[in-house]
């Protein structure tokens, strides 16, 4: 398995472009800039955010602020660049200073949860705001979904390297949101989420099953070892292709599991079954009826489909695709969170494929990124030895933090859909 240099893991996107740094500038005296920011950041927090939050700031000073008698939060501010970046640039800002070392806080999660709730920074609030918003935003331009496109933005996440996802995942290698239950650990809940895909779709010993977007092989090797079918599993990436491929040597599945280093747009063949599990963030919208046109193509009439993909509210989805935020600069290039709103749209436009059941298990988002992010800074050290710096470091936590007070605060969804697609009449 091959080890990421530094320079590997700071190549693929803009998040890791940037010279490796742990040093923290601090400044006991704000410019003028900084202190019309400061004072803007505490207006829009002050009391908005529930439950006290203290401030220590680059000075030694301390500021109390938001309401309520939640359990208070302590956040050090190291950099007076912290405002200024908050202000001109919220989640980006905040996340690229926490990159930086130019805060830390007691509970992060919790803070980016209150946050959340309280609506500051959802939308830019000044001219400022604005102008760094577009700035950002022009980034997406560059990370279409065409089919070299895709290859790409791939490769930028998923192959840092198969050691990096060993150290936070559990033995199932599953990227994707389990489903707790009461007292159940990660690798079970993680089960139970592949025992519930493949009894939805009642899959058999026989059915031919074609997953689009492999992860590490873990449904794949389920449902061929557990219920007999032969799968055929796409991916894009190099990294979790050979890793599959070994997978599947180990568990002695070589005459059922096929893996392919393929596009879905280019896959052939026809299927009982297809699995695609959330995946379809890596489409883009612009290739909505490409996706679910190459579905209906490659499934035989009477298979059934399972789609699960993260969602964003349909009231929402509209500004959400034409911004842009901190995970699609620095961790998913290319990624577009789905509305089941133009899911449903698409599929009545452009195909024959039915929706026959639905659900949302994005509750259990919260506690599988929970999870994640204690294993990986348990791990950090292991992190590091694999050529990862502490830039890179930070930025996994605050992802993993803020998409769990994003999941936390119901302000994203991951649904389950089951499909079919009909026989003539």
């Amino acid at each position: 398995m091959r080890r990421p240099t530094v320079a590997h893991a700071l190549q693929p996107s803009a998040a890791r472009s940037h010279p490796s740094s742990t040093s923290i500038r601090i400044g006991n005296r704000p410019g003028a800039i900084d202190r019309l920011a400061q004072r803007m950041v505490l207006q829009q927090l002050d009391g908005s955010v529930s439950g006290p939050i203290e401030l220590r700031l680059p000075d030694g000073s301390s500021r109390r602020i938001g309401t309520g008698e939640a359990d208070g939060i302590q956040v050090e501010i190291e950099d007076w660049s912290f405002f200024r970046r908050l202000v001109s640039g919220a989640d980006i800002g905040a996340g690229e200073s926490y990159m930086d070392g130019h805060w830390r806080c007691s509970d992060l999660p919790e803070l980016l949860r209150r946050v959340i709730i309280s609506g500051a920074f959802a939308r830019p609030s000044s001219a400022w705001a604005r102008l760094g918003h577009r700035l950002n935003a022009l980034a997406r331009f560059r990370n279409a979904n065409t089919l070299r496109g895709s290859r790409r933005n791939i490769a930028s996440h998923y192959d840092l390297g198969n050691a990096l996802y060993e150290l936070f995942l559990d033995e199932t290698m599953m990227y994707s949101c389990a489903e707790f239950d009461a007292g159940l650990s990660l690798r079970d809940a993680q089960e139970r989420k592949l025992d519930g895909i493949c009894s939805r779709l009642g899959l058999r010993q026989g059915h031919r099953v074609l997953e689009i977007g492999s992860g590490w092989g873990g449904f794949a090797v389920h449902a061929a070892e557990r219920y007999g079918c032969h799968v055929t599993t796409l991916t894009l990436s190099v990294e979790q292709a050979a890793f599959v491929r070994e997978r599947v040597r180990a568990a002695g599945l070589q005459g059922r599991v096929d893996v392919e280093l393929c596009d879905y747009r280019r896959a052939t063949g026809s299927y009982d079954r297809l699995v695609s599990i959330e995946m379809f963030e890596a489409v883009g919208y612009e290739f909505y009826r490409a996706y679910f046109e190459a579905c209906e193509r490659l499934l035989r009439p009477g298979g059934k489909m399972f789609l699960q993909t993260i969602t964003v509210p349909d009231q929402r989805f509209d500004e959400y695709r034409q911004g842009f935020d901190f995970i699609r600069k620095h961790v998913f290039p290319g990624g577009l969170l789905a509305s089941l709103h133009e899911i449903a749209t698409t599929l009545r436009r452009y195909t024959e494929l039915q929706i026959d059941w639905m659900r949302d298990i994005g509750p259990s988002y919260a506690p599988t990124l929970r999870a994640w992010r204690e294993r990986f800074l348990d791990r950090r050290a292991e992190v590091r030895a694999l050529g990862y710096d502490e830039r890179f470091v930070r930025m996994w936590e605050f992802y993993l933090a803020s998409c769990e007070a994003m999941f936390a605060t119901r302000s994203l969804g991951d649904a389950q859909i089951v499909l079919h697609r009909p026989h003539p009449t």
